[in-house]
C-alpha cells in the first residue's frame, strides 16, 4: 500500500493518514492558548484530527499507480474533547519516477455543530513524506455558508494531524 498523505493529512508512515477534521465547535471562540482566535473576518482554529476508519482501494493491481483511492473518517479533536468528525476521499492522481513520490487530490467535508466545511487540494508526497499541507477551505453550510480559507495539517502520528484552519467569512 502507499504512503497516502491526506488532505489533512498524511506524513511519515506507510498507509499515512488523511485526516482532515471538523471543527464541531461552539460560536464562541476560545482563546489562542486554548486553541481558536478571531482576528476580525478571520477565524483561527487548532484542532487535532484522528483516523478512525480507513480502506485502501487499488483500482489498477497491486503496486502504487493512478486512480488508487484511499477513503477515510475520523474525529476531531480538542484536547482530549471529540468535537466534530471528517469524511476524506484521496484519488492518487500522479505518480512519480522516484518510488514513494506521487500527487493525490483529496476532497473533505467537515462535519461542524453549526455547519459543514468542505475542503479540497492537492497533496504531493515525496519519500520523506508530504510535509506540511495546505489544502482550501471551499465553501460550507449553516453557520459557514459564506466560508473560505485554508488549513494547514502536520502528521503527528499515523493516526493523528495537527490542524490549524484559517475560517474566512
Amino acid at each position: 500500500m502507499p504512503r497516502f498523505a491526506p488532505l489533512a493529512l498524511s506524513a511519515a508512515a506507510l498507509a499515512t493518514t488523511l485526516v482532515w477534521a471538523s471543527p464541531a465547535v461552539a460560536a464562541a471562540p476560545v482563546p489562542v492558548g486554548g486553541h481558536s482566535a478571531n482576528t476580525g473576518r478571520e477565524q483561527v482554529l487548532e484542532l487535532v484530527a484522528r483516523q478512525t476508519q480507513i480502506t485502501f482501494i487499488d483500482n489498477d493491481g497491486p503496486g502504487t499507480s493512478q486512480g488508487d483511492e484511499l477513503v477515510l473518517a475520523g474525529d476531531l479533536l480538542r484536547g482530549s474533547a471529540v468535537v466534530g468528525s471528517f469524511d476524506e476521499v484521496c484519488t492518487l492522481t500522479r505518480v512519480g519516477p522516484v518510488p514513494d513520490t506521487f500527487s493525490q487530490q483529496c476532497v473533505g467535508t467537515l462535519s461542524l455543530a453549526d455547519g459543514d466545511l468542505t475542503i479540497q487540494g492537492v497533496v504531493r508526497v515525496t519519500a520523506a513524506g508530504p510535509g506540511v499541507v495546505t489544502v482550501a477551505i471551499t465553501g460550507g453550510t449553516g453557520r459557514y455558508r459564506t466560508a473560505h480559507g485554508y488549513i494547514n495539517a502536520v502528521n503527528t502520528s499515523d493516526t493523528e494531524t495537527d490542524l490549524t484552519l484559517h475560517i474566512i467569512r
